[in-house]
């Protein structure tokens, strides 16, 4: 017992023994139905348990656990056992502690390791927003939720929303701020958080075009020395010297951050340096950026770099240079895999599955993505220094050929090839480039295709429509595919008016190529031609669609509208033109036309000026604005718009005729009397002319106007003998014709020897016969058709016989016929206008006022005299 209570001293196993225990309550025993049972029964009488705790023993009675086996009760002589259970407070075992198990047996204990039987957790304490700490941490997230909510609207576009954004996260950061020193935590500010919001902010501002405010937002980062790696930033501040153009201050910074940084950061010094040269290049030190571009190619080649040193030699004229740089350019490494590595083997089918996934994939886009800049750089510096590096352009682009074919880039070789004969058709050197086009029949089948296109193309520009459908259809047999050999072949079917042909071949060019906007455009074409408005009216709209500023599309639409008869929308897709292309005077014509068609003439007239102020030739135009100044009665202002016709067509005499009208109904009669000289002189056989003059001369009183009536009337009668003449001719020929064919059939009956003449030579020759008995027979007709060219009688001899001869028996009397003087007719003075009716004046004074006297019928009474 004295081991026993040194454990208890030691570590209080034993506690809880000397409590009260209900076991010992002989009280209540007659209640205890458990007792009461057991005593009823043998279950009393059993030997008492020892004090060692059951279960100990191996193969023993069952173990007394917590899977509810009997706990025993006391014994028959009411003392308590030793090991016993005392009201589910068990005696620990102290010859298993060290093990790590604990007697817990409890009455009618289970097995419960999780402590589930405890019920549910209690609920969580809410937590006190009240507290300074938890202010700050609110307001430190709201701080990070902005920043991340301006770079997302920055990402998005919303360029003003991100800037709002990140003032207020620089705002509710400095408040954090202040509430960290005014609770004593001064030590954890968080200076990541101000570098955040303070790099985002002048981000913002940059991207806003606020170059001043980022410029001290940076310049706050960069003094600060707290913050690590802020010289970096320098290179911020250096872009944004080179937006503004202070290219010396630009270099000034990429130089300072490109001391603060270490070698380790080899790509971000290469970058840095790059954008050195590009200001020198900027610049014009084109050495300086040579060397610049020189020490990056010699470190770490790239295409960009390159090309750029491509461009500085250019720019000094260096020949040699210029070859190795092209050199060096081609021989860039771009590390990327092989095409065949996106080739699907046919044995395994992950392996497919995978390259299935990959096959257009983000990284296989940027590769192909870059392997296409090469191809353009490389392209456009060959084109650059080919007529450079040596004597002649063709020599230059061979030199260019053979090295780019003993690159890496072997395929661009026949693009350059083919680009050779696209810079011969610029320099308009035709033949040079349908010979080099024609080198390509025998190459493979993608550059034998894009060459016979070019050739189609080149002819069909040229209106050799045979030789254009010839190689397009070489171009379709190398390519069945290739939509621009289909839209070639289609044009050389149009021209021929073959439209449904022509349409087939656009739409499988569609079929080729959904996007071709060139095959859609024509096949709208083709459906406006076949009068399919309303297909061709779905091509333009998607076509509008695709290309939504094409002034081509949206006039073709306005046209389509036109004819629907729906001038509204024509006039809505026009001035859609006219907001694209604000000087095109056609379409200022046609909206003008439109609206003089709905009657709206103020807004026609504004549409029509404005199309003469941009191109003053339109004869349409010019005719237009004459006859709206004369209808709203302003002659003056008519005068200047068919002068400028005059100019334009100096032979058509009507536009002459309207300015001296003009002149006359604007009051000006002296300067029309001079413009109607004028035009006389210019057009002496012009009947309108004369008529004028002489009703201006009579008009005027003046002397010559006998003279302008004599020739009057001398034109006036040559006018007459003209339209006989032409009137007898045409009767002539019409009967020689008759009157050959019964010739010819008498003759071939009368002759015994047959004549074999064609039916045509028999004809003009019976023509003749008959013209000539019309002039010695008839004294009444006039001269032969063939006097009827407008020419003086005397420029030709035998007219001019006939005409003297033809006016002496004119001049005879007849034989039944007494001889009279020919008396003169009288002459024909009327006019016609070239404006039209002048508008007839109302006639407000020609009523005669009638004074009528109330008094003057009735007699006057002496009441009525004065006395």
């Amino acid at each position: 017992m004295e081991n026993v209570h040194l454990a208890v001293e030691e570590e209080d196993l034993y506690s809880g023994y000397n409590d009260y225990n209900p076991t010992f309550d002989s009280e209540e025993l007659e209640n205890d139905v458990g007792f009461q049972q057991a005593v009823r029964t043998s279950h009393g009488r059993r030997p008492p348990m020892t004090a060692k705790f059951p279960g100990t023993a191996i193969g023993a009675r069952p173990l007394a656990s917590s899977f509810g086996s009997r706990v025993p009760l006391a014994s028959s002589m009411g003392r308590p056992m030793t090991g016993a259970v005392q009201d589910g407070a068990a005696r620990p075992m102290t010859a298993v502690r060290a093990a790590g198990y604990t007697s817990s047996l409890t009455r009618g204990s289970t097995f419960d390791p999780l402590g589930q039987s405890k019920g549910p957790a209690p609920p969580l304490e809410a937590k006190n927003e009240d507290t300074p700490e938890e202010k700050i941490k609110i307001l430190e997230k709201k701080v990070n939720d902005l920043i991340e909510e301006s770079c997302m609207a920055q990402s998005m576009g919303t360029l003003q929303l991100a800037l709002e954004k990140a003032k207020e996260a620089g705002r509710k950061e400095r408040t954090l701020v202040r509430q960290r020193e005014q609770s004593g935590n001064a030590e954890h500010i968080s200076l990541d958080l101000t570098y955040s919001v303070l790099l985002n902010l002048a981000d913002q501002y940059a991207n806003n075009e606020m170059y001043p405010e980022a410029l001290n937002t940076y310049q706050v980062i960069v003094k600060n020395k707290m913050f690590s790696n802020a010289g970096r930033l320098k290179v911020n501040m250096a872009n944004i010297y080179f937006k503004q153009k202070n290219y010396p201050k630009a270099i000034k910074f990429y130089r300072m951050a490109l001391d603060q940084i270490s070698n380790a950061h080899k790509e971000m010094r290469i970058k840095i340096m790059q954008n050195i040269g590009v200001v020198f290049v900027r610049m014009g030190q084109y050495s300086d950026a040579i060397t610049s571009f020189e020490h990056i190619m010699s470190e770490s080649p790239n295409i960009k770099t390159g090309f750029n040193l491509i461009l500085c030699y250019y720019a000094i004229g260096d020949r040699e240079r210029m070859k190795k740089a092209f050199q060096k350019l081609i021989s860039v490494p771009l590390g990327i895999d092989d095409e065949d590595k996106y080739i699907p083997s046919n044995d395994d089918t992950s392996s497919n599955m995978v390259i299935e996934a990959i096959k257009n994939d983000t990284l296989h886009q940027m590769e192909r993505n870059l392997k296409l800049l090469a191809e353009k750089y490389i392209m456009t510096a060959a084109k650059l220094i080919a007529p450079a590096i040596e004597t002649s352009f063709a020599t230059g682009f061979d030199w260019c050929v053979d090295m780019v074919k003993s690159s890496q880039y072997v395929e661009l070789a026949n693009d350059l090839e083919i680009n050779k004969a696209i810079t011969y058709l610029r320099q308009k050197d035709f033949n040079q480039a349908v010979e080099t086009l024609k080198t390509f029949e025998k190459k493979d089948s993608r550059v034998k295709s894009a060459a016979a296109t070019n050739l189609s193309f080149l002819y069909f520009l040229e209106k050799d429509y045979d030789h254009a459908d010839r190689y397009a259809d070489l171009a379709m047999n190398a390519d069945r595919y290739n939509p621009a050999a289909l839209i070639n072949k289609g044009n050389t079917v149009f021209v021929k008016q073959d439209y449904e042909k022509a349409a087939e071949f656009y739409k499988e060019a569609l079929r080729n190529d959904s996007s071709c906007t060139e095959a859609l455009y024509n096949l709208g074409l083709t459906y406006k031609k076949l009068n399919r408005l309303e297909e061709s009216l779905d091509c333009f709209l998607k076509l509008h669609a695709i290309l939504r500023n094409s002034a081509q599309v949206m006039y073709q639409l306005a046209q389509l509208y036109e004819l629907l008869e729906d001038p509204q929308q024509a006039i809505e897709w026009l001035m859609q033109v006219i907001s694209v292309t604000p000087t095109d005077p056609q379409a200022l014509a046609k909206l003008g036309e439109l609206h003089d068609g709905e009657g709206d003439k103020s807004q026609a007239f504004q549409y029509y000026y404005e199309s003469f102020r941009y191109f003053p030739s339109n004869i349409d135009v010019i005719e237009w604005l004459g006859a709206y100044y004369i209808e709203t009665q302003f002659c003056e202002k008519a005068i200047q718009y068919f002068e400028r016709a005059t100019l334009i067509q100096p032979t058509q005499v009507k536009w002459q005729l309207m300015v001296a009208s003009c002149y006359r109904r604007s009051g000006n009669y002296q300067k029309a009397l001079e413009t109607y000289k004028d035009i006389h002189r210019k057009f002496p056989e012009n009947v309108e002319c004369l008529r004028f003059l002489v009703r201006l001369g009579t008009d005027m009183g003046l002397k010559e106007v006998q003279e302008y009536a004599t020739k009057l009337k001398k034109v006036e009668k040559m006018k007459e003998l003209r339209e006989q003449r032409v009137k007898s001719g045409r009767e002539g020929s019409a009967r020689g014709r008759r009157e050959g064919r019964e010739g010819s059939a008498g003759s071939a009956a009368g002759v015994s020897t047959p004549v074999l003449t064609s039916p045509k030579k028999a004809s003009i020759m019976g023509t003749s016969e008959v013209d000539v008995k019309a002039v010695s027979q008839s004294e009444t007709k006039q001269h032969s058709p063939l006097l009827d060219s407008g020419r003086d009688s005397g420029h030709s001899s035998n007219s001019t016989k006939g005409e003297r001869l033809s006016a002496k028996v004119r001049s005879l009397p007849g034989s039944n016929e007494p001889y009279e003087a020919s008396s003169p007719k009288e002459l024909d003075a009327s006019y016609m206008d070239p404006l039209g009716p002048q508008m007839e004046r109302p006639k407000t004074g020609a009523k005669k006022r009638v004074e009528d006297d109330d008094f003057a019928d009735e007699e006057l009474g002496d009441d009525l005299l004065p006395e």
